[in-house]
């Protein structure tokens, strides 16, 4: 399993490199193999065919355009036949490696991110615990200079997650559902007459969640401290980062 040198000496490395629009370097720093998925949002192409397997330790660069939109995701325990049909114990996306259309079943910690926008050239992206939780994961700028931020949810949230929330697989912990997941009301899912600032704020989890991890996104509205902002030529995004 790569140690926290190792990365730094990754870093170090890709800063010395050049290339057109943007490379996310994903990383499975996880004791375990995991199945990332990505989709491009609307409008925005999926790259890798929407997923893809990393044994523990192994990384895989994916080169994106400027301006691009999207979200990526890790799925644990999965299974798929020689079609590349299956399931996975979270973040699941219908049975299939190569997702298609909709992102991972909930809960999922999921990297979202817009890459340039036709108004700005500015990067801005998050770590969401908006759909819950399933895996640490981290994206950090390789350069991009003073004020790039760095989104993370490093800790693991399983281990903490109050009862009502656990997802168990297997006799194991293995998600914690967010207030909206767990409850599937207006209120909590900041849909409806709550959805707007004013009217939908955060749950006791929301704060929970937050208290543990201030660099992630806690629920729908929470811009001030979840999005971060930079304008770099490559991100790392691992998955169970070094802490």
């Amino acid at each position: 399993m790569p140690t926290s040198s190792h990365l730094f000496f990754l870093y170090i490395l890709l800063s010395l490199s050049f290339t057109d629009g943007t490379q996310l370097i994903i990383v499975n720093n996880c004791k375990d193999s995991i199945w990332p998925g990505i989709l491009g949002s609307a409008g925005h192409p999926t790259p890798k065919d929407g997923g893809f397997h990393l044994y523990s330790g192994d990384q895989l660069i994916v080169e994106v355009p400027e301006k691009w939109s999207g979200r990526i995701w890790g799925r644990q325990g999965c299974c798929f036949d020689q079609t590349d049909k299956g399931s996975c114990q979270t973040g699941d996306c219908a049975g299939l490696l190569h997702c298609q259309g909709t992102g991972g079943l909930p809960p999922a910690t999921v990297v979202e991110m817009t890459l340039g926008t036709s108004k700005s050239a500015l990067h801005y992206y998050d770590v969401s615990l908006v759909d819950g939780f399933n895996l640490p994961v981290s994206m950090v700028p390789v350069g991009g200079g003073v004020g790039c931020g760095v989104a993370e949810c490093e800790a693991d949230l399983n281990v903490c997650c109050p009862s009502a929330l656990k997802v168990n697989r297997e006799g194991k912990v293995v998600g914690c559902k967010s207030a909206c997941l767990a409850a599937k009301s207006d209120r909590y899912c900041c849909t409806g007459e709550f959805a707007n600032p004013k009217s939908c704020k955060p749950t006791v989890f929301a704060h929970l969640f937050k208290a543990i991890c201030p660099r992630a996104y806690s629920y729908a509205y929470d811009d001030s401290t979840g999005l971060k902002t930079c304008k770099a030529s490559r991100y790392v995004i691992t998955f169970c980062p070094p802490k």
